[in-house]
């Protein structure tokens, strides 16, 4: 008996040091801050397309300009590693928010999974939106919680504003407003990128953008097609909707891939 649980035990080692072997194999084991401009586009590029995969199971066929886009949102995110700028929104220290992060995973994991829709949507668009502060006041047009919906949003899915707060009902309607746009679009090759579009801009505004800006030399990346042409889109658009998309890749990036930009802590994601 001692001898196969000598067996046993020594299998579950082995067990465990292959199972984390896997889990770290994707991660990126460099530095990202010491890079060169030349490396971190290269490093950017790469851990986009590792994320779309993951994400939608092809390969995305990102162009260079766009993959430009989101390296800028890369920069700026690490800007704010280690910058001790507390819990403020938008200005705060970076670490803390992946750390607020940690702790909602789980929750954001198992919603989306349960209506079929990446994981890695539920993780990042939180971040995108709030930080993964639950804020409590409406913003300028009047969007709460840490899905910033608007309330006569939320009722389409059945949610009060006060449901607006409890943060697993704003996820779950999230996952079912993702879940339709991945309907909607679900002939583009791009048709995840453009679910994250239509989230923060409009579905039917996304549809008219494609119709309007997209065709058949373009649609290879069509998300790509729509921030190339922004100065023929409307100034919500110029403004405010063509960063989504690259902050999202670039949050996921380094939720991700936390090691490689100075963060203790696992992937957001487990993977």
């Amino acid at each position: 008996m001692k001898t196969q649980r000598a067996i046993l035990s020594a299998l579950a080692i082995v067990i465990c040091l292959l199972t984390n072997a896997n889990r770290s194999a994707g991660q990126a084991r460099a530095n990202y801050q010491p890079m060169t401009e030349a490396q971190r586009s290269a490093f950017v590029s790469e851990q986009a397309r590792r994320v779309a995969r993951q994400m939608s199971g092809r390969d995305y066929e990102f162009t260079p300009a766009f993959e430009a886009t989101i390296r800028k949102a890369v920069d700026a995110y690490v800007k704010r590693i280690g910058n001790n700028g507390g819990e403020q929104f938008g200005s705060g220290d970076a670490r803390l928010i992946f750390q607020r992060g940690q702790t909602v995973a789980p929750t954001l994991i198992r919603i989306f999974k349960a209506r079929n829709v990446s994981p890695l949507i539920g993780l990042y668009i939180p971040l995108v939106e709030s930080e993964y502060i639950n804020l409590q006041s409406p913003n300028s047009v009047g969007a709460i919680g840490m899905f910033q919906f608007l309330p006569p949003t939320g009722a389409r899915y059945g949610l009060t504003t006060a449901d607006l707060l409890d943060v697993e009902k704003s996820a779950d309607a999230a996952a079912r407003y993702i879940d339709g746009g991945l309907k909607k679009f679900r002939d583009d090759p791009m048709k995840e990128a453009l679910a994250l579009l239509a989230y923060n801009r409009g579905t039917s505004n996304v549809e008219r953008d494609v119709a309007d800006l997209v065709n058949e030399n373009t649609r290879a990346c069509s998300i790509c097609a729509l921030t190339d042409q922004r100065d023929k889109m409307d100034s919500n658009f110029q403004n405010e909707n063509v960063y989504y998309v690259p902050r999202f890749f670039a949050a996921a990036i380094i939720g991700e891939n936390p090691s490689a930009f100075g963060l203790q802590m696992e992937p957001l994601s487990g993977l």
